[in-house]
């Protein structure tokens, strides 16, 4: 008798203990719960403020770039649409596409239902911007310039979509990585380097563009570094004088023959009379997103090796 008093009390014990465990399951759910649904706010590149009821939890990505930071900012489940041409990370590649910069189809965006667009200002024509702002779907607008650029834009993207610890985690690495780079490179011998964007007409950038940061970081002088816009065309004349000891472009090894045009200058370019090219994977150097880094580095090396 004694033995099953012991046994009931034990058995009475465990049913208010669980009861008790079930009290505190159910009140940090609710704890989880009231936190997602609390208002998330941010402000963009232009200076828009963007505040939102609760995390994004349907979000369009239009550009590769940001559809690799919102992945990378822990947010990858609430992407339910992208823009054309993305296709890293590989579950990208399974997403409806929704048009790009240019040509934006608005009817499929609008049947995805979205909370939250995440544009690329620059790269995004003002007709398409304003159809898409006339859905009255709140837009978070980037403008990307610098490595720091990036981390900013990942931490925002996380707070938009209630992610901050992973995106201040991908943020601080970033930065950490691109530190260390910089050291690495540091003082090292200047070496003149012309970055072409386009080849018919013959393109280039700027000192203000995020590819130029890159180049002086590894010790190169972007040898167009004071042109007035972004990214402009620029005379065969202009760039032979400017003579180059490295040409870096962005592309596929079947892109070879861009860099073909300088060839009739062998005696006058010392990157075309060295035969000093870097022909850089378009997807890290020439996306403004958290693999850039990896991308500078095959820049560096190419530099580098001019030395």
């Amino acid at each position: 008798m004694r033995g099953g008093g012991v046994v009931q009390f034990q058995a009475e014990d465990a049913g208010a203990g669980g009861m008790r465990a079930a009290a505190f399951v159910l009140a940090a759910l609710l704890a989880v719960t009231a936190a997602h649904a609390a208002p998330v706010s941010t402000t963009d590149d232009l200076g828009n403020t963007i505040t939102l009821p609760q995390p994004a939890r349907r979000v369009v990505s239009l550009a590769p770039h940001l559809t690799e930071l919102a992945y990378a900012a822990g947010g990858g489940a609430a992407l339910v649409g992208v823009g054309r041409y993305g296709d890293y990370p590989a579950a990208v590649r399974k997403l409806p596409q929704v048009g790009d910069a240019y040509a934006l189809n608005l009817e499929a965006i609008a049947a995805l239902k979205p909370d939250l667009v995440l544009l690329w200002g620059s790269g995004t024509n003002e007709r398409a911007k304003a159809q898409l702002r006339a859905l009255r779907i709140p837009v978070y607008e980037s403008e990307i310039r610098s490595v720091e650029g990036i981390a900013s834009a990942l931490r925002a993207i996380g707070a938009l979509l209630g992610t901050e610890p992973a995106a201040q985690a991908a943020a601080g690495q970033l930065q950490l990585d691109w530190q260390s780079l910089g050291e690495q490179y540091a003082k090292r011998a200047p070496v003149r380097v012309f970055y072409q964007l386009w080849h018919e007409p013959l393109m280039t950038l700027n000192g203000e563009h995020l590819i130029s940061s890159a180049i002086a970081t590894c010790g190169g002088v972007n040898v167009f570094a004071t042109l007035p816009t972004l990214t402009s065309t620029v005379s065969w004349e202009a760039a032979v004088k400017a003579d180059p000891q490295l040409i870096a472009t962005a592309g596929a090894q079947a892109d070879d023959a861009h860099l073909e045009g300088w060839q009739r200058f062998s005696s006058r370019v010392s990157a075309v009379r060295d035969g000093r090219y870097a022909l850089l994977p378009g997807e890290l150097i020439a996306r403004m997103g958290p693999r850039f880094v990896l991308g500078a580095r095959q820049l560096c090396e190419a530099i580098d090796k001019v030395r």
